[in-house]
């Protein structure tokens, strides 16, 4: 489990493909002060598992599943990548809660300056719009932001100057790949809704004590 507080910008060093993955290496350097063999790293968003590491690199393979729904098969040699450790038992939980399970990617639709902060907004598909609410937690590349507005086809995040200045999300152009990972919870809600649907069982949801008027008093929905 991640945060979506990067810890350091990385290179890639090199990203052999095959017919349908591919391994990757990764210049670091802090984030490498503790790495084991099967650490979970997030890169860019993506949750990969240690494979090998030296003193400035590490290695990881990327599962043709993960090709498919993220951007990480578009990177090369000196492509910088958003880093993050998997987040330690008694640490601030400082952004929300990312899985480092990509759901999809969008694409940058525009930048724009608003004195020192930046606008960015994201083109995406009505999957992942389903779960954007207004004020909401959403991950790009990995970073843990705010949705600030939200329409029929696209969602708003605002760009702070330590944002900027941390990761690589001011460096893509208009039509770049992003990877977003959708709030987890807004699934487990969707998830619980169905079940009790197709089973058309309010038994099931009493004896849970989960229902809609529940959760729009803790506010949830």
């Amino acid at each position: 489990m991640f945060t979506g507080l990067i810890e350091e910008v990385g290179e890639v060093n090199s990203i052999l493909k095959s017919t349908k993955s591919a391994q990757i290496s990764i210049y670091a350097n802090d984030i490498l002060n503790d790495v084991k063999i099967g650490d979970s790293i997030a890169v860019n968003g993506v949750c990969v598992t240690v494979t090998d590491f030296y003193s400035n690199k590490f290695s990881a393979d990327i599962m043709p599943e993960t090709l498919r729904r993220s951007n990480l098969g578009s990177l090369k040699r000196g492509s910088k990548v958003n880093l993050e450790r998997a987040v330690c038992a008694g640490e601030r939980f400082g952004g929300h809660i990312v899985s480092g399970h990509i759901d999809e990617t969008g694409k940058v639709k525009s930048i724009e300056k608003e004195d020192t902060a930046a606008w960015i907004t994201i083109e995406a598909s009505s999957n992942i719009l389903k779960y954007v609410v207004l004020k909401g937690s959403i991950t790009l590349d990995g970073v843990s932001l705010t949705v600030a507005d939200a329409g029929s086809d696209y969602f708003k995040v605002s760009i702070i100057p330590h944002t900027k200045e941390e990761t690589t999300l001011l460096s893509k152009n208009v039509g770049n790949e992003i990877n977003i990972e959708c709030d987890i919870i807004a699934k487990y809600l969707e998830k619980l809704f169905k079940f009790d649907d197709k089973d058309n069982d309010k038994s099931k949801a009493n004896e849970s004590g989960i229902s809609e008027s529940m959760l729009r008093k803790a506010g949830f929905i």
